[in-house]
């Protein structure tokens, strides 16, 4: 049951879509009385239980710090006023407040030229609240594989799995490549349906060993690269890789590579496969709305630091937002849109929506009232849609 819920926790999009019913808040101060829900049941948590645990995956969960350092990236309050902004769907207009109340935000952060646009909290959170990344958190692995490329850890996303898990030597990643499983396009065999309680995403282990000699026993179904298929277990095996190669934690690595030197400005934790176990790859980076904006602004500036200097290889970002051969909509680890924009998505409608050429940056962390749906997605691209038109050049 315990691998059932680690899985869950770190789908991003693919769960079936559910009618929307709203969603009902709680006030911070009511966060114990509802953190007593049962871990292993995380899908069918009641509205207040996903409001309370979503901030406070801490005190559920292992986790590990990611501590700030002293300098502090400033991020300029310039409001502006977006009372007439309107987007569209199923050909009807909404507006700012329809959008944060269809997708039951509790948090919704616009960010242009460096500047807060607009700055919004719902549902008891404030600037100091954590909110769990869920899939968003692969994005951020992602870059941490580059930092691991530049400091020598790793060669090139061209290197096969098991040169740093050897565990899966003689398996059917012998001929899968870093840049495969960062693509979502191994090319094994992965069942992703989430309604199937024997499914390969409802047993999967969460530990390390287990998740190789499950993975190392799947067969081929397509050619490596061609195919993209969303794997859970494979977002996991990037964490894997990634501390293979480094030695090193990822939180402690997040932190010296990226969460200190771009000057984020609070504390965040990662959560842990077990009690000081190893973070989770794909998913529960645990961060405020602010440093959630602070992380869009790192990768659309190419993952440069106020200085110019950058923990990335040259041309990192440019090559992880590209398309895949599998899927013209995905990256490394990263969602793709129109004119350029990308996203990181998680479950329940977080997301960190960048458009660089007209250098902004959209934030959404938000209770739905189920993992994902049509309505939830449709909102989320048509508001950022109209975010970007307003400041179009």
């Amino acid at each position: 049951m315990k691998a059932l819920l680690i899985s869950l926790l770190i789908l991003s999009c693919c769960l079936p879509a559910i009618s929307h019913a709203k969603a009902a808040h709680v006030d911070a101060t009511d966060d114990a009385a509802n953190l007593d829900a049962d871990p292993l049941k995380f899908l069918f948590w009641t509205d207040k239980q996903r409001t309370a645990g979503f901030r406070n995956i801490d005190k559920i969960f292992p986790t590990r710090a990611v501590r700030a350092s002293s300098y502090t990236l400033e991020l300029k309050d310039t409001p502006s006023d977006f009372g007439d902004l309107r987007y569209q769907v199923g050909g009807k207009q909404f507006s700012l407040s329809d959008y944060t109340d269809e997708t039951d935000l509790v948090g919704l952060l616009v960010i242009k030229d460096g500047n807060i646009v607009h700055e919004q909290y719902l549902a008891g959170n404030d600037e100091d609240s954590l909110w769990v990344s869920f899939s968003m958190a692969k994005s951020v692995t992602s870059m941490l594989i580059g930092a691991a490329i530049k400091d020598g850890y790793i060669k090139s996303v061209d290197e096969k799995v098991p040169q740093y898990l050897p565990r899966l030597a003689g398996s059917s990643y012998d001929d899968v490549s870093i840049r495969n499983v960062l693509q979502m396009a191994s090319g094994v065999a992965w069942d992703e349906t989430y309604d199937d309680p024997d499914s390969d995403v409802n047993t999967l282990p969460r530990d390390y060993l287990g998740l190789s000699r499950t993975l190392g026993a799947k067969p081929r179904e397509a050619a490596a690269g061609d195919k993209f298929n969303y794997n859970t277990g494979e977002t996991n095996l990037v964490g894997a890789i990634l501390r293979a190669a480094i030695g090193n934690n990822l939180s402690t690595y997040l932190e010296a590579k990226i969460w200190q030197p771009f000057g984020m400005e609070s504390d965040a934790n990662w959560m842990l496969d077990a009690a000081f176990g190893g973070e989770m790859g794909g998913c529960c980076l645990n961060i405020t709305l602010r440093d959630y904006g602070r992380l869009g602004l790192f990768a659309m500036s190419g993952g440069r630091f106020a200085d110019g200097t950058s923990p990335l290889p040259d041309g990192w970002m440019t090559v992880s937002t590209q398309a895949s051969k599998g899927a013209s909509y995905y990256g490394y680890l990263w969602w793709l849109g129109q004119q350029g924009t990308y996203s990181a998505l998680g479950i329940f409608g977080q997301s960190i929506y960048m458009d660089p050429a007209n250098n902004l940056v959209v934030v959404a962390l938000a209770n739905y009232d189920t993992a994902v749906g049509d309505s939830l997605s449709e909102h989320r691209g048509a508001f950022n849609a109209a975010m970007s038109a307003r400041f179009g050049q």
